[in-house]
């Protein structure tokens, strides 16, 4: 781990010499998931993400945008549910809190549009307190996503709507009844604003 940061840190710290342009800053929306899976209602739930992210740009038009968000889900199980896993019968809404890091290629066509697309990794940090009870091992710590998406650049101003599909399992309940894959799927709309 020490190492990854380590050559993280040399990459950037180095590019940021050659960069067109460099800016950092905050960003606050929302998050529209769904989790494939019959033990899930269908549709989506709301939830919300916050947190930092760079803007290095090595040409006028190419560059990167790497982000730390906090980022909480919220997912609804389905009545089929309770008789799958009795021990969450009294469990109406599950909300699992990751720190997703995605790290974006950035395309900007003109000023005001930029084009993102990278894979994100996010972390789990904690569960819902009623579904840690009932279910420590209900989910795996990493969730590996791809994500794309358009932003509009308004003097300091972003404002930015993005899809994030799941190319991980993280379902790791070993119960051979509830052996099926559930893979996130996210809109994420929202603004940011550069220091």
């Amino acid at each position: 781990m020490k190492k990854t940061v380590l050559i993280l840190f040399v990459f950037f710290s180095t590019n940021l010499i050659y960069a067109q342009g460099f800016k950092i800053g905050g960003k606050l929306g929302a998050n529209i998931t769904g989790l494939n899976g019959v033990q899930f209602e269908e549709g989506f739930n709301f939830g919300y993400h916050a947190g930092g992210f760079a803007e290095i740009m090595f040409s006028k038009k190419f560059g990167i945008t790497p982000e730390v968000l906090w980022s909480q889900t919220s997912l609804t199980p389905a009545t089929s549910f309770d008789a799958l896993r009795p021990d969450l019968a009294s469990v109406t809404t599950i909300k699992l809190n990751y720190i997703n890091i995605p790290v974006l290629l950035t395309f900007k066509p003109v000023k005001l549009i930029s084009f993102q697309l990278g894979p994100q990794f996010g972390i789990l940090r904690d569960k819902n307190q009623s579904f840690t009870g009932n279910a420590s091992s209900a989910f795996k710590s990493g969730d590996l996503s791809m994500l794309g998406g358009i932003q509009l650049n308004f003097l300091s101003l972003r404002v930015y709507g993005r899809y994030a599909v799941g190319l991980t399992d993280i379902n790791d309940i070993q119960n051979v009844a509830t052996a099926e894959k559930w893979k996130s799927k996210t809109l994420q709309l929202g603004v940011g604003l550069t220091l």
